[in-house]
């Protein structure tokens, strides 16, 4: 029995109150799995190295790349963002006053040069031609009699000349008589009159005949210019008749219609806009510090914001801004101040689009793009040195 409690003392857990056995199945288990995690943790450690590694490897590598794209490709480049479509859009405005009959555009429509806008009542406008017309005619009639005048005072003229012709040889009979006693001192003295008075009648007509050559030497009827000025005042009555009737200057579309029927406008009025977006182009703006090897005839692409990068466009540099936009604003910055702070600055730089990719695919003023400027030589100086 002594054997059996012995033996069971030893063999029992519970009763062991020292350490457990290294062989125990518990600490064998603890002791693989702290190995395990050693394991683990060490791969994981070697991995995360290995990941480091590849990760700069491959900046490295990036950036590598990057240096020597921006070496062979992108120092010969300078892009933005921060460019639109612009064009030269023709403001119409009314260059009559009067009341709209008609107005045969809408927003949005196309037009072409040339075509009906509106219409303003033409009342007006004929009444004041009619009247310019009469003034011309009367004004006709008038220069037509200086000149019919001037034939008349000539002919006083001539006839004065006779009157002093036969009054001088009255005068020098009875001058030669009254030497005689033939002649008495009172029909002498008579005589003298007659002829003084023929003399000053003869100068008398020569100012007449004069007064009425100023009125038409070296004038026609036709050129002359009271009939010139008349002449003027009918085309003007005439031009303010065609005024009436507002045409398109240029091909382009309606925008910005601000007339109606039965309106009463007033001259420089605006009624609308007509933007030629054939003839589009795009303001783009860059930075100061990428102007310095732009040139007026490099090569450009462009795409909107429109189409995506799908479409393409080919442009070329047609001539840079002669100031940044600040310095054209209506209140401009006054750098002189003490609180001043350094802003990078933008130039507008207009770039010229293809009319036959701009034809396939329209823009639209104010639309956003982006530019691309090729900053080597233009293609005209790259063709003329090979």
């Amino acid at each position: 029995m002594a054997d059996d409690l012995r033996f069971q003392t030893i063999d029992s857990p519970t009763s062991y109150d020292g350490d457990a056995p290294i062989d125990s199945p518990t600490s064998y288990e603890d002791g693989e799995a702290l190995r395990a995690e050693e394991e683990k943790a060490a791969k994981m450690k070697k991995r995360r190295k290995l990941l480091l590694y590849g990760v700069a490897g491959l900046l490295a590598k990036i950036a590598i790349g990057f240096g020597i794209h921006h070496a062979v490709v992108g120092s010969h480049y300078v892009s933005t963002d921060n460019a639109y479509v612009d064009a030269s859009t023709a403001q119409i405005n009314a260059q009559v006053s009067g009341q709209i009959l008609e107005i045969r555009v809408s927003d949005t429509q196309n037009v072409r040069a040339g075509d009906i806008l509106a219409v303003i009542d033409p009342a007006d406008a004929r009444l004041n031609l009619a009247r310019a017309e009469a003034d011309y005619r009367r004004t006709l009639q008038r220069v037509r009699q200086y000149y019919a005048q001037e034939a008349s005072a000539a002919a006083q003229v001539r006839a004065r000349q006779a009157d002093a012709a036969r009054a001088e040889t009255d005068y020098a009979r009875r001058r030669a008589l009254a030497q005689s006693g033939a002649v008495s001192g009172e029909e002498l003295t008579a005589t003298r009159a007659a002829y003084d008075a023929a003399r000053a009648n003869l100068v008398a007509s020569n100012e007449s005949l004069e007064a009425q050559r100023v009125l038409t030497r070296g004038q026609t009827v036709e050129n002359h210019p009271e009939t010139v000025a008349a002449r003027a005042a009918v085309e003007t009555a005439q031009l303010a008749l065609d005024r009436t009737v507002i045409r398109a200057p240029i091909d382009g579309v309606v925008t910005q219609l601000n007339a109606q029927v039965g309106q009463r406008i007033e001259i420089s009025q605006p009624l609308m806009i007509v933007a030629p977006l054939q003839d589009a182009y795009v303001n783009a703006n860059f930075k100061e510090g990428q102007l310095g090897r732009v040139q007026i005839g490099q090569p450009v692409e462009l795409t909107s914001d429109l189409y995506g990068d799908d479409v393409v466009y080919h442009g070329t540099v047609a001539g840079l801004d002669g100031g940044t936009g600040s310095a054209f604003a209506v209140i401009p910055a006054q750098n002189a101040t003490g609180n001043w702070i350094r802003v990078v600055q933008r130039v507008p730089v207009r770039i010229a689009l293809d009319p036959a990719e701009l034809a396939e695919h329209p823009l639209r003023v104010g639309l956003s793009m982006e530019a691309r400027i090729d900053i080597r030589e233009p293609r005209e100086t790259q063709s003329a040195s090979n």
